[in-house]
């Protein structure tokens, strides 16, 4: 793919982003829905292969179908008060409707099915987009629509979607499919507290988007596509490698970590509001997603220690990312708790 057509790609996934996150009439938010749907199709298809052809065709008819129904229930919307208003979504159907498709768009379960498989046939880089970037519009409508949102729906969805994350990921030895089942039980987790204190769903996002971003960019330093890469990553990049375990275990929510931090703050405000069964169930499913974390950690480090390699210089990877963005973020996603007091 030429610089000026990347150029393209990466202005029209940002703009779209721009424009639903900024917009208030229901139409243009779609419109930069569309944008940023459009613009990733020909970077998950640039390989030139059968799975990533298959990965753009899941993408693009899961995301089309999604943005319609969103299409759909602002026009109930309207249609019963009169407003494209993006903050007076008060028709119950159509808050529904918004709900299923905004949950399909994410990849919430049970409207994840498409997430796992699309990031198996894109590259590391692609699915680190859709990991990261392409969570941002949708996210922005939730949490403008956050006080009218049906909260027993988000907080059903948000069970499963936890759940479904560990069970699922603990049968997977590929990392993009990993990555993927930590996407869907972290969007779980944001989905619960999403119409009870939208603050700690702004912070879970961030926090989110950071440890991904830093996971992304060493999977990609390393060149590991499954558990097995990782296994012999520690002996070319000792110190990358325990960088990532570290932040494994901070996206499984391991204290003192960050990543215990979000998950703290929720499962206190779903106790404090009497949502105390949701708690139990998230705080039990997390344990699922630490499990599979652990596991990975563990086969990326296990030949720290004993080297039996023979060879006097040891072949290392060459980066192929900008470490700065690197030095940059993975400091922040491995940020110790006591900052949990400052925040709050």
């Amino acid at each position: 793919m030429s610089p000026t057509t990347t150029t393209i790609l990466i202005s029209s996934l940002a703009t779209g982003t721009i424009i639903t996150a900024s917009s208030h009439h229901w139409l243009m938010a779609w419109v930069g829905l569309e944008m940023n749907t459009l613009a990733i199709i020909p970077m998950i298809s640039k390989q030139h292969h059968p799975r990533a052809t298959e990965a753009a065709t899941k993408y693009f008819l899961t995301q089309a179908a999604a943005s319609a129904t969103i299409l759909f229930s602002s026009t109930t919307n309207a249609w019963q008060t009169g407003t494209w208003d993006i903050m007076n979504m008060t028709n119950p159907t159509a808050n529904m409707l918004l709900t299923m498709a905004i949950a399909m768009k994410l990849g919430l379960a049970p409207m994840h099915f498409w997430l796992p498989e699309v990031l198996q046939g894109s590259t590391i880089k692609t699915a680190l987009i859709i990991t990261t970037w392409q969570k941002l519009a949708p996210m922005a409508l939730i949490f403008m629509t956050s006080n009218t949102l049906p909260t027993t729906a988000l907080l059903t969805m948000a069970m499963i979607s936890t759940l479904l994350g560990g069970w699922a990921g603990l049968n997977q030895t590929q990392t993009r499919k990993i990555m993927a089942y930590s996407s869907i039980a972290h969007l779980g987790w944001m989905a619960a507290i999403t119409t009870i204190m939208p603050n700690i769903l702004t912070l879970n996002l961030v926090l989110y988007l950071t440890m991904t971003t830093s996971m992304f960019y060493m999977l990609i330093l390393l060149n590991s596509k499954n558990i097995k890469d990782m296994a012999t990553s520690s002996t070319t990049s000792p110190t990358t490698t325990t960088l990532a375990m570290l932040t494994l275990l901070s996206l499984g929510g391991l204290p003192p970590l960050t990543g215990f931090m979000p998950k703290w703050l929720i499962i206190e405000e779903l106790t404090t509001q009497n949502f105390t069964t949701t708690a139990t169930i998230l705080a039990l499913s997390a344990l699922l997603s630490l499990f599979f974390y652990l596991r990975l950690s563990y086969s990326s480090t296990i030949t720290l220690a004993p080297n039996t390699t023979t060879t006097k210089h040891k072949w290392r990877f060459k980066p192929t990312i900008n470490t700065t963005l690197l030095t940059t973020t993975l400091p922040m996603s491995l940020l110790m708790l006591p900052i949990t007091p400052m925040i709050c």
